[in-house]
């Protein structure tokens, strides 16, 4: 696209523009002179990822420059916001634990009447540095579910039980993560702690994948309360990069926002398998 003869100031102002954003496929020839008239003149200019960082609240891998990543704020957690998130942590799953024990004792019970099997299902996933732990949930699939070896859940799963599929929905299977919250191997907020084979596969198919374990594992993330439930490459690839706007942006405000979006979220369920 060729531009007009006042260049393009004179297209910002007959397009009545808010702002400007660059996303160039070749830097070499940007009319940097240009562009640096419409700033003196009033019209802000952004370089494309941090335009969509900004308003869309993520980060574009495909259009990912290592530069840009490396050189912006962010990746980091002080003392202060460790203690500050720690103590949130503490609080709120110690104050969820306590009001919804009735329902949990009521899910354990139904469990155990549906088929005798093992009430807790514990599992090894992955939090911070890469870090193996125990994950603790309430069983929903029938007993020997994954004899054949692991797999992504899938849309009418024909292993989780009828009790388990209640469950799901009412996501009152996640409920004993909050004990690994208060032990400390996970947090309230963070990246969906996933199993080793996963991250070993998904990290050699998708770049900066290990770095969204800069953070510990969450019982909700940012990535969960504006995605669906992703079973393949594609569905981690986009839910990677809600992650990593969550670790290079987390403060604790960032927290409570995510907690209130999970409280509607599970309100209004959508997505579960």
């Amino acid at each position: 696209m060729a531009l007009p003869a006042d260049g393009f100031l004179g297209l910002a102002q007959r397009c009545g523009a808010d702002q400007i954003v660059v996303a160039p496929d070749e830097r070499r020839g940007l009319p940097l002179e240009g562009l640096l008239t419409c700033k003196i003149a009033g019209f802000p200019v952004a370089q494309y990822l941090c335009f969509l960082e900004t308003e869309v609240r993520r980060i574009d891998l495909k259009r990912m420059e290592l530069g840009w990543l490396l050189y912006s704020e962010g990746f980091y957690f002080g003392t202060v916001d460790r203690v500050l998130k720690r103590t949130l942590d503490l609080v709120v799953s110690a104050t969820v634990l306590l009001l919804l024990s009735p329902f949990l004792l009521a899910a354990a019970a139904a469990i155990r009447w549906e088929d005798g099997g093992p009430i807790l299902y514990r599992q090894v996933r992955i939090t911070r540095g890469g870090r193996p732990f125990y994950m603790n949930k309430l069983r929903t699939m029938r007993v020997n579910a994954e004899a054949d070896g692991a797999v992504w859940a899938a849309a009418g799963d024909t292993r989780v039980t009828r009790i388990g599929a209640m469950l799901r929905r009412t996501r009152i299977d996640e409920l004993p993560q909050l004990l690994n919250v208060l032990r400390g191997e996970m947090s309230f907020v963070g990246p969906r702690p996933e199993r080793p084979d996963f991250v070993d596969m998904l990290a050699n198919q998708i770049p900066l994948y290990h770095e969204r374990h800069v953070a510990k594992a969450g019982l909700t993330g940012w990535a969960q309360v504006n995605y669906p439930y992703g079973a393949s490459i594609d569905d981690a690839r986009s839910k990677l990069s809600y992650d990593l706007y969550y670790v290079k942006n987390f403060n604790v405000l960032f927290d409570f926002l995510i907690i209130l979006q999970t409280v509607r979220v599970v309100l209004w369920p959508g997505g579960v398998r």
